[in-house]
C-alpha cells in the first residue's frame, strides 16, 4: 500500500507571502516531501531561508539527483525546472513553459507521473495560469488537488483559473490548507489500477528533450498557424482544452493566456523599436539636412528636412497609438 508522500506546490506574484503563511502551519512531523516551484526566473532567490524562518520545517534549494525526504521543503533554483523521476529529484535548465524557467507545470505532470497517485498538488496566488494544466494532471492520475482562496491571494488568476479547469478538492486560505496537508500526508492509498494516461506521458517525454519530435506532437495536438514566441518553430495546440494550450517541437510549452501575455510584450517591445529607429532617421535627416545646406544644395537640404519631419511624425502617431494601450504590456493579463 502506498501512502501520501509528495506535496507539490505553485505560486507566482503574491506567493512568498502565501508561501510564507502556509509553511507556518504545517505540522513539525509532516509524514510527506514538500516541492516548491515559485516564478523567479534567473535571480538569485532567499526563499529557502525565508521559508525556513517561517515554521518549522528546513527549506532548501534542491539538488540535483537527490532522494527527498519526508518533512523537508524543497525549492526549484532560479533557471531550473523542478522534476520528480525515478524517485530523485531531478534538475533541467530545459525550455520554459508559460515563458518562466522554474515553472510549476513541469514538476506537477512529472510528480502525476511518477508518484503513482501519492501527490497533493496546491495552486497558491500568482498571475496568468501556470499550474493548472499540471494540477490537472494530478488528478487524472489519482492525485488531490488543492487551491488558494482567489479572495484571500494577492494575485488570484492562477487559482481562479484551476478552479475553472480542474475538479479542486479543497478550496480555502493557506492557514485550513495547511491544516488539510496535516490530515491528508501519509493516508494510505491504492496503486493506481491503470497506466497513466498516454496523452501526459508523450508530453512529459517532449518536454524533458526525450521526444521532441512531430511525430510525438501529433499524438497529442495539431498544427497551429502561430509560431513559437521562443524558437519561431509552429506551435501544436494540444487536444487537453483545460486549460487551451500550445507546445512546439524544441519544447516551450504556453497556455493561451501566457502565449498572448508574451504575443503582447513581443509586440509591445517592436512597436518601441520603431519608434527608435524613427527617431534615429529623423536625427540623421537633420544632420544631412545641415550638411547640405553648408554646400549650397538648399533642394537636397529641403528634401531631407521633410523626410526628417515625416519621420517625426510618423514616431509620434506611433507612441500615440501605444499610449491608447494598443500593443501596450502594462500588467499581467488576467
Amino acid at each position: 500500500m502506498n501512502h501520501r508522500d509528495t506535496i507539490v506546490i505553485g505560486a507566482s506574484g503574491g506567493g512568498v507571502t502565501a508561501l510564507s503563511d502556509l509553511c507556518r502551519s504545517l505540522p513539525p512531523d509532516l509524514p510527506a516531501a514538500v516541492f516548491v516551484v515559485l516564478h523567479i526566473g534567473a535571480r538569485s532567490s532567499n526563499l529557502p531561508r525565508i521559508l525556513s524562518a517561517s515554521g518549522p520545517l528546513q527549506a532548501a534549494h534542491a539538488q540535483d539527483g537527490e532522494i527527498p525526504q519526508p518533512g523537508r521543503i524543497y525549492i526549484a533554483p532560479p533557471d531550473h525546472h523542478m522534476l520528480l523521476e525515478e524517485g530523485k529529484v531531478r534538475l533541467s535548465r530545459g525550455p520554459k513553459e508559460n515563458h518562466t524557467r522554474p515553472a510549476i507545470d513541469p514538476l506537477f505532470r512529472s510528480a502525476a507521473l511518477n508518484r503513482d497517485g501519492r501527490v497533493i498538488g496546491i495552486v497558491l496566488s500568482g498571475y496568468l495560469d501556470d499550474g493548472t494544466a499540471g494540477l490537472r494532471a494530478i488528478k487524472r492520475c489519482g492525485g488531490i488537488a488543492m487551491a488558494q482562496d482567489p479572495k484571500e491571494a494577492e494575485a488570484d488568476s492562477m487559482p481562479l483559473s484551476a478552479l475553472a479547469n480542474v475538479e479542486v478538492d479543497h478550496c480555502a486560505g493557506v492557514g485550513a490548507l495547511a491544516h488539510q496537508l496535516g490530515q491528508l500526508a501519509g493516508q494510505a492509498v491504492k496503486p493506481r489500477a491503470t497506466p497513466a494516461p498516454a496523452d501526459l506521458l508523450t508530453e512529459h517525454l517532449t518536454s524533458t528533450g526525450e521526444g521532441t519530435m512531430a511525430e510525438k506532437l501529433q499524438d497529442i495536438g495539431s498544427p497551429s498557424t502561430i509560431v513559437c514566441p521562443e524558437c519561431k518553430g509552429v506551435l501544436w495546440e494540444l487536444h487537453d482544452k483545460k486549460p487551451v494550450r500550445f507546445r512546439c517541437h524544441t519544447g516551450h510549452s504556453y497556455t493561451l493566456k501566457s502565449l498572448v501575455h508574451e504575443q503582447v510584450n513581443t509586440t509591445e517591445s517592436a512597436v518601441w523599436n520603431s519608434v527608435r529607429a524613427l527617431q534615429d532617421l529623423e536625427q540623421a535627416m537633420r544632420k544631412l539636412s545641415a550638411d547640405c545646406q553648408e554646400k549650397g544644395d538648399a533642394a537636397a537640404a529641403h528634401r531631407a528636412s521633410m523626410e526628417a519631419d515625416k519621420a517625426r511624425e510618423q514616431a509620434r502617431q506611433i507612441e500615440q497609438l501605444i499610449e491608447s494601450g494598443i500593443g501596450s504590456g502594462d500588467g499581467p493579463l488576467v
